[in-house]
């Protein structure tokens, strides 16, 4: 019940002017950025971020938040109108909505599209909602231990998943961790890395890294990829056939289970969501031959999974302060920069700001749903806004947003530099995002171990005779192992097809 008084009092905060709008004004552009091809919700929400400076907290989150789930709804739109995901996750969805647009039923995919999504983000807040509050109180208990061996967890999860390589991965998560460790020592003052430039005395800023890696590597690996863009699909009837409904709506609840779990899990992102998915959905269907072909469920579980996971990826950072996806990392840097610290604490310091967060998803998901299918024709037509036009203007709006947060021209020139290193990264398939990871979680990595070991005495062996923390780093060690064990495999699979040939 409590969590119900509050989640009103959310509604409260939510439904004011300015939140409200912000709602709308976040939402949108997540369905803007998930429509274009070439920018996902990383880059967009890392675009973003400079001119949340000067809003107030509740509303910057609002609209970051509605950034990251409404690009997930964008994405199915040209994924099924034109055959060109606008983000990652929505490459599933290629498979069978191109299929069935290409039959004359484009609206029933993106019916089908927009109602697993709704769903699906719905049930993830509902969850953080009544799930977050006492898996916060539990965490309440926690010590620089746990906290040192949940995020070691984190990072070792993003480097097993991410990309297809465990030494590019750990390569990422090292660079990420070196650059954590730029500038002041917080506990004995020391000055590391810095290389005699005053401006890195307190760090890098997170900006900077988010809007270069992400932004401005994107924008330099899209344009010289150029992709020809295909004439979007009419749109005839919004609504699945009566025998249609049974099946749809089978596949949207396993979706939603699927994305609600790898939500909760570090490194588990919206793509593996959606791959899996379909997967399980081709899987136990009666006839696996239909999928590719223009199958209903291949639409609805995919897109269901995937929103579903969205929101549940808050659940770790609200309760655990843990980002469970680069998206979410950026939205962790948000909170960083406007002075709240997510975690254990921030349901009982911050109520008002929580619960109007939450609230605010409820809404979001709400203007989506309408946001997508009466105007999805309109969104379709976003996409074919030509790349030489769309790419400088997000350029420019990169580095005045850079240069804006300390109107320095160092920024905006490290910017730039993070953005080559991020261009070097994809080319050699290094993943950006555990190095992401590892640089928002470094000084919470760095802190914990510091505290755990002055109050051990037994060095190390605090994180393993801790019941909790001795869990955690047994699960980390069986990933690592089992990460090894995989490359092993992978090297022995193509040494033995080599001597075949």
């Amino acid at each position: 019940m409590d969590s119900l008084s509050y989640l009103l009092q959310g509604f409260e905060t939510a439904f004011t002017g300015w939140n409200l709008l912000y709602c709308l004004i976040g939402v949108s552009i997540g369905m803007f950025i998930g429509v274009l091809p070439g920018l996902g919700p990383v880059a967009g929400t890392a675009l973003l971020l400079p001119i949340t400076y000067g809003m107030d907290p509740i509303s910057a989150i609002i609209m970051l938040s509605g950034i990251f789930y409404g690009s997930m709804y964008g994405g199915a739109i040209t994924s099924i109108l034109i055959n060109t995901p606008g983000e990652a996750a929505s490459v599933v969805t290629c498979i069978d909505g191109h299929q069935l647009a290409k039959q004359g039923r484009a609206g029933v995919a993106l019916g089908v599209a927009a109602i697993g999504s709704f769903i699906g983000g719905i049930v993830a807040v509902l969850c953080l909602t009544f799930i977050g509050p006492p898996l916060a109180n539990y965490a309440l208990k926690f010590g620089p231990p746990e906290f040192f061996s949940i995020m070691m967890l984190g990072l070792l999860m993003l480097i097993a998943l991410m990309g297809k390589s465990l030494v590019r991965g750990l390569i990422a998560a090292v660079f990420g961790l070196i650059l954590s460790l730029i500038g002041m020592d917080p506990i004995s003052g020391q000055i590391r890395f810095t290389f005699g430039q005053m401006e890195l005395l307190d760090g890098l800023d997170f900006v900077i890294i988010a809007m270069g890696l992400f932004g401005l590597s994107e924008i330099f690996t899209n344009a010289e990829n150029q992709m020809e863009i295909e004439k979007p699909e009419e749109i005839q009837g919004l609504l699945p056939r009566m025998d249609e409904w049974g099946p749809t709506l089978k596949s949207i609840g396993r979706g939603t289970g699927i994305g609600m779990v790898l939500g909760l899990i570090p490194g588990a992102n919206a793509v593996i969501a959606s791959l899996l998915s379909y997967s399980l959905e081709k899987k136990i269907s009666n006839n696996p031959s239909r999928f590719g072909k223009g199958a209903i469920e291949g639409v609805a579980g995919p897109e269901t999974a995937n929103n579903a996971h969205s929101g549940a990826a808050l659940i770790p950072l609200f309760t655990l302060g843990i980002p469970s996806s680069p998206t979410v990392a950026v939205i962790l840097g948000a909170f960083i920069m406007h002075g709240l610290t997510p975690g254990p604490g921030l349901f009982t310091n911050n109520p008002d700001f929580v619960w109007g967060v939450i609230a605010s998803m409820f809404i979001g998901n709400v203007i989506l749903l309408i946001l997508n299918m009466p105007l999805a024709g309109m969104w379709a037509k976003v996409a074919m806004i030509p790349y030489k036009l769309l790419f400088p203007l997000v350029l420019i709006v990169i580095l005045i947003g850079t240069y804006s947060i300390n109107n320095s021209l160092w920024d905006v020139v490290m910017t730039v530099i993070f953005g080559v290193i991020g261009y070097i990264m994809k080319k050699l398939d290094i993943p950006i995002a555990a190095t992401v990871l590892a640089f928002v979680l470094g000084g919470q990595i760095e802190s914990s171990l510091l505290q755990s070991l002055a109050t051990s005495e037994n060095g190390a062996m605090i994180f393993f005779t801790r019941p909790i923390s001795g869990t955690i780093m047994g699960i980390c060690f069986i990933i690592l192992i089992l990460s090894i064990n995989s490359v092993i495999r992978n090297k022995r699979s193509m040494l033995s097809s080599d001597v075949e040939i």
